[in-house]
């Protein structure tokens, strides 16, 4: 791969991770929850995610998977429940409004390995994401001349960029955390991302169907 080609890679990869996706979802839902740490755990989940659909695609598993029809349905079923559920989370916690109350027991109840799962389990069961690498990577790819190490550090690139997009969210999250702490802030945001999943997940569905 020539030095041309990894940057015009870069250009459309860039455009792709800006675009709002359930990642950003469910990393500002748990930034808004859980603090920065809360965000930078969903971000890890989200980042492990996107390492194991990378490399499903760069070793070839990923179209497997894509053609075969029973397991990339229920992908596609399981990440749109999934999706749902995150939502009407957020969308509860929204209708209540009782941040005060529970701010500090539901930092203490929600475990570090619960807001990494739900960064993974967001990313792994969302199949639009192995579509994506599926359909770019082949682009620039030469079947004569790359090897499985190009493949490798081409899907990489799509979780090292993601993830530095969401720790630029993050940073700017905490950095006006105290504005966010104000309940009238935090219920619209938690209505706009619980609204935001619950549409992912919606349109997944009729996806499915």
């Amino acid at each position: 791969m020539t030095w041309s080609g990894y940057g015009s890679y870069l250009v459309i990869v860039v455009l792709i991770v800006l675009a709002p996706g359930p990642d950003t979802m469910v990393m500002l839902k748990n930034a808004l929850s859980g603090g920065a740490r809360g965000g930078l755990l969903a971000t890890a989940g989200i980042l492990a995610g996107n390492a194991v659909q990378g490399t499903a695609a760069a070793l070839g598993l990923g179209v497997v998977i894509a053609r075969s029809q029973p397991v990339f349905l229920t992908l596609k079923w399981l990440g749109a429940a999934y999706l749902l559920f995150l939502g009407f989370q957020a969308l509860r916690g929204a209708w209540r409004g009782n941040y005060d109350t529970v701010a500090d027991t539901q930092r203490k109840r929600t475990s570090g390995f619960r807001r990494w799962r739900e960064g993974f389990l967001s990313n792994i069961t969302n199949p639009k994401v192995l579509v994506l690498y599926l359909s770019v990577l082949p682009q620039f790819l030469d079947p004569v001349r790359t090897t499985t190490w190009d493949a490798l550090l081409l899907a990489y690139t799509v979780a090292v960029l993601g993830t530095i997009w969401l720790l630029v969210l993050l940073f700017f999250v905490h950095r006006v955390r105290a504005w966010l702490s104000r309940r009238k802030v935090r219920r619209a945001l938690d209505g706009v991302t619980g609204t935001a999943l619950v549409g992912f997940g919606a349109a997944l569905a009729l996806e499915s169907s």
